[in-house]
């Protein structure tokens, strides 16, 4: 991705954000500048990736195939010592925009559909060479269990939510025609380096061309104290 498309994106978020009155943390808004008089004082949002993460998975064409997220809270499974066991993000989905087929190792996360349009998902069960199973899906959806046969398509919509156990494949999208998707996520520890197996292979983060100044610092690109 260009880091023109990263900054445009931001805002756009923002704006959405704004316009849906979730109110984000104050770091959510810190310049590159801003952040380099930043001391130890915020190394939990160092080293527990909070804060903006946006991606095309590799594939170059984010309007089609993308997602921006912002990391509220999160563990660290590498610090012994971390109380904090769990996850919230909230992640914009906006309209013909497709987060691809994936599941994670250890997660188990809730889906909720905070508000705007409808979440659509189509779901799977992993087979044990990690490929789609056509045996039936057994999920949880607002504490009621529900099983649906493989490849079914489920609409979310606002306020409802889903539970995802660990190797269930999901992909998801806000519904044509219903507007963009404020989702929330409350999981365990979210490690997006080592917990994400995609279908088909994919890079969870974006190569970055420089094109212009950074606007706003990727949860990956904080500098040290």
């Amino acid at each position: 991705m260009r880091r023109s498309e990263i900054n445009k994106y931001i805002r756009e978020a923002i704006k959405t954000f704004e316009r849906f009155q979730f109110q984000l943390p104050p770091f959510a808004y810190w310049s590159p500048e801003e952040w380099k008089s930043k001391g130890h004082e915020v190394d939990e949002i160092r080293n527990h990736a909070l804060g903006w993460d946006i991606t095309d998975f590799g594939l170059g064409n984010f309007e089609r195939f993308g997602l921006i997220l912002f990391t509220l809270r999160n563990g660290n499974l590498n610090d012994p010592n971390c109380l904090k066991k769990y996850c919230e993000k909230i992640m914009l989905v906006r309209e013909h925009q497709v987060t691809p087929f994936h599941f994670h190792w250890t997660k188990m996360e809730d889906i909720i559909n905070r508000m705007g349009g409808n979440l659509q998902m189509t779901l799977y069960n992993s087979d044990e060479h990690e490929k789609l199973a056509d045996s039936d899906v057994i999920v949880s959806i607002d504490g009621m269990q529900k099983t649906f046969p493989a490849g079914t398509t489920i609409t979310l919509r606002p306020g409802e939510s889903i539970t995802f156990p660990p190797k269930l494949y999901h992909n998801f999208w806000a519904e044509i025609g219903k507007g963009n998707v404020l989702v929330g996520e409350v999981s365990l520890v979210n490690d997006d380096v080592k917990d994400n197996r995609f279908l088909d292979a994919l890079p969870r983060f974006p190569e970055i061309i420089e094109d212009e100044p950074k606007q706003f610092l990727l949860c990956s690109e904080y500098p040290p104290a």
